[in-house]
């Protein structure tokens, strides 16, 4: 306080009352919390249209790509250069980062000048003074031998194409060097905002960091915007870091009814008049003149100095935002010292209620500030939020900039008013402490991680994807073990068995009469009732009952597992009210069968969990009929049993005659086909067609795939209940496919390129990641959401979005791969029976049933593309069955009675 202060004559109630009057004169400065919800429903609205391809041009906020797709994960390390580029001044950097045990970050920097001739000059000159000063300090560190990466951060809008290209930037300072003669080499990795570099830097302390703040001299947030909004790039998956380019909100007038004359003045006297108008109500470079402008307009109104004015409180610029760090200090009575010192030095002679005038228009002006960019950042925050759909998001912004850094108060003032803008985010705010130079060597390190960990993993997926070669090859080995297994004398040798199933013809429509259908293939089965009526309409009336069959009867005797079904089939003529009704029934029976004749099934083999005693190397139907003996309730007439890919064959062939293959790809796989009898040696006679049940899921059995399956499917395989059986299955249905996922995730997770290399021990567990994972995970548009559930359940509850990426990105290799193979293997089938028939096309339709090519999202569109490629000269329209393998035994059974009665005839 100076000897003659007027601020000896201070007292409170005369500070209430001039700061009253302030108040009331700057009423349209002072934005209520519903005015400021207000500005963030705009802000949201103009993000949104610079996020649209159609709206950008015009857009006011720019929302411009940045390229950067990933923020640290601590695993960064190797050493960087960096340039900080952002003012008159710049900085070259060296920086070290270790990741061995700890995460640290070493740094060694120089600050040089950039000459107001150069600021002004071309922009060679510029780079070429760039160049000049970045080989001073390599020399001046002993580093020009080394190739080191460089990060640099370039704080003025840019339109960016990658992530190392910044319009002519990159080309500009690589040109310079060679220009120069300049004897060291860089490779220019990265060029980010200044936002993006505070947000980096921030990101390595504190993993949930995703946003970037500057509040200085300018302003500008970014933050990490999921793919699918940004319409401005092609791909959907993962994350973007945008720039906002906050700073030209309003330029577009959405901000014209909150701007005030003062705002208004202050716009008209900048270099750039209608250009920035956010920024002007926000940043450091406006802040102390928007106080002059105010302080002068009241003066000039007789409520401050008297009405009089100074030449320096009327010189442009002359109030410092300095000053108002000063004025604010929260010690009223310094605070109000500061005030005094300043307006003597601007000429002027201040009372105390001058000097309290002043203090309040600093507070409101910079109040203001805080609150408008509280405003805006919780539009950010929601977005992110909606983004993640989560009802509560935490997430850490990390901020730097003068403003923010030096005035007393605009750091609570925003974070408060965040708070309660938006109360369902738990925010934190970290303070960047070594600007954002070091963000841009961060950028650079976490490009140099991501690549290097790209380059690892599709090494490792590459072992998944196959090329045309490989699946033409596979086509022509199952076409060969086809071949062999329907031969005589190779057929026990074959891997694919090739098993006749009696089954001679397939529906034409006059099948009529009720029919039972017993459905065998998992632990639930299903009785049914099928009636069929003849005539101009086809009509099929159905009636069902799903019964489940328990763990230990399963395991148990095959007497206990086939009274059990005949108890459910006595219910099940109860329930329909047909007690002691004696009916034809078809039995589809989905396990490996040898047949000798169309109502007799040998059982080769139990699959899917069951290991029931006593039934490997008997007739199935004989089990059956002997179980219904022991009952004596009712009798059957047993007509059929027959495996689900002929019941799915026959379902789809009474809609559609031209259905002669029927295909399942679900729990288990397999394909059944309409063959040549000659062609059947197992069978005697020669003429017409026998429904062959391929088996095709132990093709691969005798070592045909070995040179295909990988690490994985080896671990998978010999993790099963059957190692060595059924290999082809294994890398194609839904009892396996997530049980490859698991392992490949297991194994980039071992090697840190996933998860930060942080197991879970629920990824660890055997049949943990469920096949219907991967239909689900493969949606499209809410993908992320989707996967970021299911590693949750799965334990790994801090998994980023890069993991939610690279997770897809497995699930679509792994899916894609089984897909292929099946369509491979159809090209072997369609091809074999175009052949027989001596056709040079063949149109022909196929039945195909199972979860897997019902549910996956791409599954069938993959298979058919593949099967298209190789075997051009078939046209196949796809019958998917509706009703199921149940009804396809029923409609068996109805053909045989049609063919039993056309003969008798």
């Amino acid at each position: 306080m100076l000897p003659s202060s007027p601020l000896s004559h201070y007292c409170p109630e005369l500070h209430e009352d001039q700061e009253h009057k302030v108040d009331k004169y700057l009423q349209h400065l002072q934005l209520s919390d519903e005015t400021l919800m207000d500005v963030s429903i705009r802000f949201r609205r103009e993000m949104d249209k610079g996020l649209c391809r159609d709206t950008n041009p015009t857009a006011a906020v720019k929302m411009l790509p940045t390229f950067v797709r990933s923020t640290p994960d601590g695993t960064e390390q190797g050493e960087f250069l960096a340039l900080d580029l952002g003012g008159s001044n710049f900085r070259v950097l060296l920086v070290k980062v270790m990741a061995n045990g700890e995460q640290k970050v070493e740094m060694e920097s120089q600050i040089y000048a950039v000459p107001e001739h150069i600021m002004r000059g071309s922009g060679t000159e510029l780079f070429d003074h760039i160049a000049d000063c970045l080989a001073h300090f390599v020399d001046k560190m002993g580093i020009k031998d080394k190739k080191l990466p460089l990060g640099f951060t370039f704080s003025f809008p840019c339109q960016q194409t990658k992530l190392d290209e910044v319009s002519h930037v990159k080309v500009l300072l690589s040109f310079s060097k060679y220009k120069s003669h300049l004897d060291f080499d860089i490779d220019i990795v990265a060029v980010v905002n200044d936002t993006v570099g505070t947000m980096m830097t921030c990101g390595y302390d504190d993993q949930h960091c995703e946003i970037g703040l500057i509040v200085g001299t300018g302003t500008n947030a970014c933050y990490m915007e999921q793919m699918r909004n940004i319409d401005l790039m092609d791909s959907d998956d993962g994350r973007m870091c945008v720039n906002t380019e906050w700073g030209a909100f309003g330029d577009d007038g959405a901000l014209d009814d909150l701007r005030t004359d003062f705002d208004q003045d202050l716009d008209a006297g900048s270099l750039n008049p209608g250009k920035q108008l956010f920024e002007k109500m926000i940043s450091g470079m406006y802040m102390g003149e928007l106080v002059r402008l105010i302080l002068v307009r009241m003066a000039k109104e007789h409520l401050l100095f008297q009405g009089k004015t100074t030449a320096e409180l009327l010189t442009t610029e002359s109030f410092n935002t300095k000053y108002i760090y000063a004025i604010e200090n929260d010690k009223d009575e310094e605070g109000l010292a500061s005030a005094e010192k300043v307006l003597r030095d601007l000429g002027l002679d201040p009372t105390v209620e001058d000097c309290i005038g002043t203090q309040r228009v600093c507070q409101i002006v910079s109040t203001r500030a805080a609150h408008l960019c509280a405003a805006a950042l919780a539009a950010v925050l929601r977005q992110i939020r909606d983004n993640k759909g989560t009802e509560k998001l935490r997430t850490t912004i990390g901020v730097d900039g003068s403003v923010y850094k030096s005035h007393p108060e605009f750091s609570r003032r925003l974070n408060k008013m965040v708070r309660r803008l938006v109360p369902d985010c738990d925010v934190r705010f970290l303070q960047s402490q070594d600007g954002s130079g070091k963000g841009a060597a961060m950028v650079t390190a976490v490009a140099y991680r991501l690549a290097a960990q790209h380059a690892e993993r599709q090494h490792i997926l590459d072992t998944l994807r196959l090329s045309r070669a490989q699946l033409l090859e596979v086509k022509e080995r199952i076409r060969k073990e086809m071949v062999r297994g329907l031969s005589r004398q190779t057929h026990k040798q074959a891997s694919v068995k090739m098993l006749p199933s009696y089954v001679r013809s397939t529906p034409d429509g006059t099948e009529h009469g009720d029919f039972l259908a017993l459905d065998l293939g998992g632990s639930s089965f299903r009785v049914l009732l099928v009636r069929l009526r003849s005539g101009k309409r086809q009509i099929v009336d159905m009636h069902h009952k799903i019964y489940s069959i328990p763990q230990e009867t399963m395991q148990g005797t095959g007497e206990e597992l086939f009274s059990h079904i005949v108890h459910c089939i006595g219910d099940f003529l109860e329930y329909m009210g047909m007690r002691g009704a004696s009916l034809p029934l078809g039995f589809t029976f989905s396990f490996p069968c040898h047949q000798s004749k169309l109502d007799q099934g040998i059982l080769l083999k139990w699959t899917k969990g069951f290991k029931a005693s006593g039934c490997e190397g008997q007739d199935v139907v004989t089990l059956l009929k002997d179980a219904v003996h022991r009952r004596r309730e009712f009798d059957l007439k047993f007509v059929a049993v027959v495996n689900d890919t002929v019941g799915t064959m026959m379902t789809c062939g009474y809609e559609d005659p031209k259905c002669e293959v029927g295909l399942i790809v679900g729990t288990g796989t397999n394909i059944c086909y309409m063959e040549e009898m000659q062609n059947i040696e197992l069978v005697e006679g020669d003429t017409g067609r026998m429904c062959v049940n391929v088996e095709w899921g132990a093709f691969g059995d005798n070592g045909e795939l070995d040179d295909f399956c990988t690490q994985f499917d080896h671990i998978v395989d010999d993790c099963s209940n059957n190692p060595g059986k059924q290999r082809y299955e294994k890398m194609i249905s839904g009892m396996y496919l997530g049980e490859i996922v698991r392992n490949v995730l297991m194994d980039f997770t071992a090697k840190g390129l996933l998860f930060r290399g942080k197991m879970s021990e629920r990824l660890k567990t055997r049949g943990i990641f469920e096949t219907k994972f991967l239909s689900q995970i493969e949606r499209d548009r809410l993908a992320m959401r989707q996967v970021r559930s299911i590693l949750q359940h799965l334990g790994l509850t801090g998994s980023t979005c890069d993991d939610s990426v690279l997770v897809k990105e497995v699930c679509t290799v792994v899916a894609r791969r089984a897909a292929q193979l099946c369509g491979a293997g159809l090209a072997a089938v369609v091809d074999k029976i175009r052949e027989n028939r001596n056709l040079n096309r063949l149109s022909i339709t196929v039945g195909v049933d199972g979860t897997l090519y019902k549910t996956h999202p791409h599954f069938s569109s993959i298979m058919q593309e593949t099967l298209q490629d190789l075997a051009p000269q078939c046209q196949v329209t796809f019958h998917k069955s509706e009703d199921g393998s149940g009804k396809g035994a029923a409609l068996i059974t109805a053909v045989a009675y049609r063919v039993q009665s056309e003969g008798q005839q």
